[in-house]
């Protein structure tokens, strides 16, 4: 009597790809090369780079731009007759030299003068009728401290104007000043030397006839 077959089954193996689709499976997986950096870049970049150079070497040697014209800058100012502000006043010399000082100490340009009988006053008919001549002007660029200082003085006129050049705005006509003394000093302190304005007044340039 013939014994019955056994069947076992075992995992079969999976078909063997063609020798095709194995080579493609290769490259899929195979790290990718990195190409060379001269080789990637177009001849025609570097003759870019050279035009470049080339247009910039020129500008070097161009000339520059003219400059532009300033602008005017505006000046404020307090006026009043050149008694009470150079004779009467008793603070306003002690505020002058004491802001003058501190200017110094922080090494600051100074933006501020007395100018006596200004010329820019004829632009001001409306001040000028107001006003006991000869006049003196406290003038400054910072209208912050003007204003502060028309607070302080009280009794004077206070305006503003532009002007092309510091010259132009601080110029004055010539006046001789003579202030009478007082019959009767009765202040705590000592009444203020003759000419004691002097250091404040703009540049002898400025300052004259011309």
């Amino acid at each position: 009597m013939v014994a019955p077959a056994t069947l076992s089954l075992r995992p079969c193996a999976p078909p063997a790809l063609p020798r095709t689709a194995l080579a493609r499976s290769r490259a899929w997986f195979a790290p990718a090369t990195r190409a060379s950096p001269t080789a990637s870049v177009p001849a025609r970049t570097f003759s870019g780079l050279r035009r470049a150079v080339a247009v910039d070497s020129d500008q070097q040697g161009s000339p520059e731009p003219p400059e532009q014209e300033k602008k005017p800058k505006t000046y404020y100012f307090l006026v009043a007759n050149a008694k009470f502000m150079l004779d009467e006043e008793e603070h306003f010399q002690e505020q002058l030299a004491e802001k003058l000082r501190n200017y110094a100490e922080r090494d600051k340009e100074r933006d501020f003068w007395l100018v006596v009988e200004p010329k820019f006053l004829d632009k001001f008919p409306n001040i000028t009728k107001r006003l006991k001549r000869p006049a003196a002007a406290l003038v400054s660029t910072d209208g912050h401290w003007i204003t502060f200082m028309k607070l302080r003085l009280d009794r004077v006129l206070q305006d503003h104007f532009d002007a092309e050049s510091v010259e132009e705005a601080l110029a004055s006509n010539p006046v001789d000043l003579n202030f009478e003394k007082p019959e009767k000093w009765t202040a705590p302190y000592p009444k203020y030397e003759f000419g004691w304005w002097e250091p404040f007044l703009p540049p002898k340039s400025s300052n004259g006839a011309a």
